[in-house]
């Protein structure tokens, strides 16, 4: 008798299908592999000390610091491990316990059967002015339906149209200079009935803009200022467009300046939840969110971001990342933006696992493949 230690990334359903498990246990004893870390704020001792037992009783467990026993502090953090089976059961538990553990139970069922898209799209980046940060996705007029037309050989599901960088430092175009950078591609790629071939999103927070590209075929506004004007809440809902929203600290010319957040992870959640709220009061029935990586966030912040995605997967919308040779990889490395796409691979595929189910790139083919291979890899188990 031998035994060999699997991956915690198995699917470990079908493991257990192959073991000719009965099938009213599979559920339960895939839940019970499935760990999971929670990080609580601020903690009143008492719940502190009344979630400690509660998750020993059936086999989970409460981190907390030294003295909480003995309420050394009136307040504390704390770290839940637990696998699906003890979260509906301390979901339940909870609702009846007093310290505030009511609003902790509400919390965690927002986290229970929560999923990871089963695949991953790719979003084609292309720039119609020549101030962009990568010089290579920069395209005018016939040369941008070109290359439109070999991301979408090469694996793209979406392209992403945008006449203004936002890098950092960048400043803003008038709303009529901008429709002139990217009409003539508009244009074209409607002539042609390009929508009907892939998804058109146009990157733009400019009402005229959005209203142009709507009229021709395009069906996503990707805003990165997270749909703070009202207006462009209106176009989305009225041509039933779908949202991208973007957080973004201040604006592209400052954003970068000492960007500090009191937790990156609920500051963020936070926007999203609000965001949310005010996109279903215009009627905008399709989200997607996108975390920001680069806008006005450290490399702290974005590493942080990229290794806890999977924590916005509770809204139960898909999850954009767009760190295609961003600085981040930089300053790991030490590298330039034409030297960075390895370094873009490996942040986008441990995207791609942590729950993004949108990698908005500049290299489609690479991506592409790729993730063919890390896809095949995962149903080898």
């Amino acid at each position: 008798m031998n035994l060999y230690k699997l991956s915690n990334d198995i699917d470990i359903k079908k493991y257990l299908k192959e073991l000719h498990v009965d099938i009213g246990g599979i559920n339960i004893l895939a839940s019970k592999a499935q760990c999971q870390i929670f990080f609580i704020t601020h903690m009143h001792v008492g719940a502190a000390n009344i979630l400690k037992q509660d998750a020993l009783s059936i086999g989970a467990d409460l981190a907390v610091p030294k003295g909480t026993v003995t309420a050394y502090e009136p307040y504390v953090d704390a770290l839940l491990i637990a696998n699906e089976r003890h979260l509906k059961i301390l979901a339940k538990k909870e609702l009846t316990q007093p310290f505030g553990l009511k609003d902790v139970a509400t919390q965690l069922k927002q986290f229970i059967n929560m999923q990871k898209p089963k695949q991953t799209q790719l979003m084609g980046i292309i720039n119609a002015n020549d101030d962009s940060f990568f010089e290579a996705s920069r395209f005018k007029d016939a040369k941008a339906v070109g290359k439109v037309y070999e991301m979408i050989e090469d694996g793209a599901s979406i392209i992403d149209i945008g006449g203004v960088s936002s890098r950092p430092g960048s400043l803003a175009v008038d709303a009529n200079e901008e429709l002139e950078r990217i009409k003539p591609i508009v244009d074209i790629l409607y002539k042609k009935s390009l929508y009907e071939q892939v998804k058109l999103s146009i990157d733009s927070y400019e009402p005229k803009v959005i209203s142009y590209v709507l009229e021709r075929g395009f069906s996503i506004v990707n805003d990165i200022t997270g749909l703070q004007n009202d207006s462009v809440c209106r176009l989305c809902a009225t041509y039933g467009a779908t949202a991208v929203i973007m957080h973004m600290q201040k604006n592209p010319q400052v954003m970068q300046q000492s960007p500090y957040y009191e937790n990156i992870i609920l500051d963020i959640d936070n926007f999203f939840t609000a965001q949310i709220q005010k996109a279903k009061q215009f009627g905008i029935k399709d989200i997607i969110l996108d975390v920001g990586i680069g806008f006005g966030k450290t490399l702290q912040h974005n590493t942080a971001l990229i290794n806890n995605l999977t924590h916005f997967l509770h809204f139960n919308k898909p999850l954009l990342i767009g760190a295609s040779r961003k600085s981040m990889i930089g300053d790991i490395t030490k590298t330039d933006v034409s030297d960075r796409l390895p370094g873009t691979l490996a942040l986008h595929l441990r995207a791609a696992n942590h729950g993004a189910s949108i990698l908005r790139v500049h290299d489609v083919y690479e991506h592409y493949q790729a993730l063919q291979v890390d896809e095949y890899l995962k149903n080898a188990n």
